[in-house]
């Protein structure tokens, strides 16, 4: 298992910790991964980092598909590719309905047939072999709508490119899991669980392995989720420390039955916490809400504690399917204890 680094996304002002970077960089570790929401992009930061880093791989976890289209993506991807030198990693999510639909002003609908019909456009472009056409459910290029000028025509990219750049595909649901297992080369999950994972995800991805064909399994899959990590003595004091985050997600990110954070939680096992985090999140009562988030599943997806404690716990994760653990750290100096943990 090798070492990468979850910035996330920026809130107020873009304040990139580039010391922290750059002693992952000199550590040798594996990427580093930025995210947006409907604040700061994912992609420019990454720019800016990869100008000041040599060798760490720069990855996006995620782009959000629905803000932009296939070409545009592969656009970007292609250009920060080449100007890093080869080190760009292609992470790419749906987000969900609140944020598609309103902040990108667009369906969230047919979610599977989106992700599905925008990878396979964004590897026809990587490998520039033909002029660029498509004819799905949802994307046509060119565009033949009953609004069409009828002037557009087939066009390949001027830009030489990478057409093995590796495509990620954020995933939470079970169909969208077993989606990623057949056409990506890597999976981004949040709050993944490795005690839970064989009874949570691997029939999913064993089932999109079978549909990829070809004897696709985890030597050509990278299995790179977000892990929070806290080293500190005091456990109340690191568990508080991932409350704010993990009651924003399971109680506030989405509407009350249509929150994919807070449906993990339930298939984790917290059904009762998942309802009540959500219930006074979603009323007000945020503090209240993070108070509510049981340490056990602080626990389930994170590794808090002290040193010795993070060491004993870091086992679950190393005897996992885990290709890659993103983690998210406060300090210099529990990223270095990471590396020295697992070697």
């Amino acid at each position: 298992m090798r070492l990468g680094l979850m910035l996330g996304y920026a809130a107020g002002k873009v304040q990139l910790p580039l010391e922290l970077v750059q002693e992952a960089d000199r550590l040798g570790v594996y990427a580093v991964w930025t995210a947006e929401a409907y604040g700061s992009d994912a992609v420019s930061p990454l720019a800016w980092m990869g100008a000041q880093t040599k060798n760490i791989k720069l990855g996006t976890a995620i782009m959000q598909m629905p803000g932009r289209t296939p070409a545009n993506a592969a656009m970007t991807a292609m250009t920060l590719n080449q100007i890093s030198g080869g080190r760009f990693l292609m992470g790419l999510g749906l987000s969900g309905p609140q944020v598609v639909e309103g902040w990108h002003g667009v369906s969230y609908a047919r979610p599977l047939t989106r992700t599905r019909e925008y990878v396979e456009i964004v590897r026809q472009i990587f490998a520039r072999q033909e002029r660029l056409t498509y004819d799905g459910k949802i994307y046509q290029i060119p565009y033949h709508g009953a609004d069409a000028t009828g002037l557009g025509k087939p066009l390949k990219s001027t830009l030489q490119a990478e057409p093995d750049i590796p495509i990620y595909l954020a995933a939470i649901g079970p169909q969208n899991v077993t989606l990623a297992a057949e056409i990506a080369d890597g999976w981004l999950p949040i709050f993944f669980s490795p005690q839970k994972y064989a009874e949570i995800y691997e029939p999913a991805i064993q089932e999109g392995f079978a549909r990829a064909g070809g004897g696709k399994g985890y030597e050509r899959f990278d299995i790179a989720p977000m892990v929070s990590v806290v080293i500190e003595e005091n456990m109340d004091i690191a568990y508080n420390m991932l409350r704010p985050m993990l009651a924003l997600y399971i109680g506030g990110m989405g509407a009350k039955g249509k929150n994919f954070y807070n449906d993990l939680a339930v298939r984790y096992g917290f059904e009762a916490a998942a309802v009540k985090v959500q219930e006074l999140y979603l009323s007000g009562r945020q503090g209240e809400a993070m108070m509510a988030i049981p340490p056990e599943l602080i626990d389930e997806v994170a590794l808090v504690g002290p040193k010795a404690r993070v060491k004993e716990r870091l086992s679950l994760w190393l005897n996992s399917p885990i290709t890659t653990m993103n983690m998210t750290v406060f300090n210099v100096e529990t990223l270095r204890a990471m590396v020295e943990l697992v070697g």
